[in-house]
């Protein structure tokens, strides 16, 4: 059987998620949190580049208590601006309706990053990832922006080793965590 287009595959995956209960969602969000706090790529990482959960993406709010230097993405065009942010700062909801810090808080290049944690609605076995639809990761990873830092894609288990079909412009993530392991390529 052929996989889903890109579009199918990201509805049916999003419905899935989010039948999740909250307790349900939180649970294994806390296991992924933990997953990464024991991996030496994460506790060494200095200044992380991560996202604000949206639509039931696995919650990282509780690794942002650490003493870490967070970015965090604003949608500017076609491109995502990283800036400082740290609990209790304020935010504001972006064009898509995802929390972003305001554009006045510290500018972080993402070259200058040691990591960063990729929202990610599916992943295939060789790190394929299938975002929502705008090319903003596969544009920040790819070559030609010299940014070259280790991407660990962040998804449930349930949606981890699904047929993605994938185009030529996709970037393959270097690692991919889940609530029960986390995965290299």
């Amino acid at each position: 059987m052929p996989p889903l287009n890109k579009s199918e595959l990201r509805k049916k995956i999003l419905q899935q998620r989010q039948s999740f209960s909250s307790t349900e969602w939180q649970d294994k969000s806390n296991q992924i949190c933990d997953r990464l706090k024991s991996y030496s790529l994460f506790t060494e990482a200095q200044t992380i580049l991560a996202y604000f959960s949206y639509r039931q993406e696995p919650n990282l709010a509780p690794l942002f208590e650490l003493n870490k230097t967070w970015g965090f993405p604003r949608c500017v065009k076609q491109s995502l601006v990283w800036h400082s942010w740290h609990p209790g700062a304020e935010l504001k909801l972006g064009k898509y309706g995802i929390l972003e810090p305001l554009e006045t808080a510290p500018i972080i290049e993402p070259a200058t990053a040691d990591l960063i944690l990729v929202p990610t609605v599916a992943c295939d076995f060789g790190g394929y990832r299938l975002g929502y639809g705008g090319g903003f990761y596969d544009r920040l990873l790819s070559k030609e922006t010299g940014v070259d830092i280790p991407a660990i894609g962040i998804v449930f288990d349930f949606a981890y080793g699904v047929q993605i079909a994938t185009d030529p412009w996709d970037i393959s993530l270097n690692f991919v965590c889940t609530e029960t392991g986390l995965h290299n390529y």
